[in-house]
């Protein structure tokens, strides 16, 4: 069963998941708020990678991180790294992990378009007093 920690909204998710995929270098990270224009989910997270070795490693640090830290498991994980597209379905987030040339050839970004770019929050800066 997915359930959000009383601390987790659906864009703190997209954002960790986001967080998550560039701990493995995942390439043109993105997130979507899709929101006004989708029915089926809150958010959209892109990731692109260079090989299946990477396109497991960013899935496999998203769900196991999730499931140990969070207590977070997909509804469903949908393709596979040979494929060269997987997407991991949070509910109210969906990430989409893809070979760079899949991710082309879909090209989300056009399809959903009208989406506002969310970005992740810029670190502070530290304050030397």
């Amino acid at each position: 069963m997915v359930y959000f920690p009383r601390d987790m909204d659906s864009k703190k998710l997209a954002l960790l998941c986001r967080e998550l995929a560039d701990n493995k270098k995942a390439d043109d990270l993105l997130v979507l708020d899709v929101r006004k224009l989708s029915s089926v989910t809150d958010f959209f997270v892109l990731a692109s990678g260079t090989s299946q070795p990477q396109l497991r490693a960013i899935v496999e640090e998203i769900t196991s991180k999730l499931r140990e830290d969070q207590g977070l498991r997909p509804r469903v994980v949908d393709g596979s790294p040979a494929g060269g597209w997987v997407v991991l379905d949070y509910f109210d987030v969906l990430v989409h992990v893809m070979h760079a040339e899949v991710r082309q050839r879909y090209d989300l970004e056009s399809l959903w378009g009208d989406a506002p770019k969310v970005s992740p929050r810029k670190p502070r800066a530290k304050r030397s007093d």
